[in-house]
């Protein structure tokens, strides 16, 4: 019998907009969708729901700090059912030439720990980058 641990991802991406105005695109619906490519449901406050990428993507937001930090549950579609859910929690810092946005999240399943390294920078990171050189 092979056991595998959960990992954890830690990340940090480089935007050219300001912290404020990247917590506020993470958390409203329309904004999210429009950098992101997907539809998608999200809220502002402690126990809203999250779902993106066709319900691929799911969670509960457990605790936000306005403009500074996002705390929400997160799984994958990809991810054996007796997965237990990860943890995400997004920091949103000032840097030179726009933000930095911290990202750590634990509890990753190893057979996705890939899949979910890869696809920040795809789903997210990336086509951010373009939309905000495109607004």
């Amino acid at each position: 019998m092979v056991i595998t641990m959960p990992r954890t991802v830690i990340l940090a991406a480089f935007l050219p907009a300001t912290p404020d105005r990247l917590y506020e695109m993470y958390l409203d619906p329309k904004q999210h969708a429009a950098f992101s490519g997907a539809t998608v449901e999200i809220g502002e406050s402690p126990g809203s729901a999250f779902r993106a990428f066709e319900g691929m993507l799911s969670g509960t937001i457990l605790h936000v700090e306005p403009k500074r930090l996002i705390v929400q549950t997160w799984r994958s579609g990809n991810w054996p059912s007796d997965a237990i859910d990860s943890t995400l929690t997004l920091s949103f810092c000032s840097d030179k030439d726009g933000a930095r946005i911290e990202l750590v999240q634990v509890n990753v399943p190893d057979v996705d720990f890939a899949g979910v390294c890869q696809g920040w920078e795809r789903h997210y990171w990336t086509p951010w980058r373009e939309y905000l050189g495109t607004v």
